[in-house]
């Protein structure tokens, strides 16, 4: 059986822009794409801090230090609010515990300032 896992996490990043009249998605800095291995057009989940609202959109490069809400996405937060970018793998059940996130690490200008896996037990698999 497979289930889903998270197996990277862009932590706290800042909304740099709302563009309403885009079709959908959400722009993401390519460094910080690179750092998480999150592909361009890959579906992810985006967890608003200010507001609570989570939802799922597909990824597109941006510029860097951009994280731009676009289309619908837009409704659903403003500019300056800080947000989690989450994205999901699939692994066997079995080796799921053994999977460790990474996490990316920004400061309050989306610059990368650390990546790291979250906490895991020494033998854990850092996914992707």
């Amino acid at each position: 059986m497979l289930i889903q896992v998270c197996r990277a996490k862009i932590h706290r990043a800042r909304v740099t822009d709302a563009n309403l009249d885009y079709e959908g998605s959400i722009s993401i800095g390519p460094d910080l794409l690179a750092a998480s291995s999150i592909q361009p057009f890959e579906r992810v989940q985006v967890v608003n801090v200010n507001n609570g609202e989570r939802f799922e959109t597909y990824v597109i490069k941006g510029r860097v230090g951009e994280i731009c809400l676009n289309g619908p996405a837009a409704r659903l937060g403003q500019i300056g609010d800080l947000v989690l970018i989450i994205a999901y793998g699939l692994v066997e059940l079995d080796k799921a515990s053994k999977v460790v996130p990474l996490i990316i690490k920004v400061d309050s200008n989306n610059t990368l300032i650390g990546v790291a896996p979250s906490p895991g037990s020494p033998d854990a698999t850092v996914y992707p």
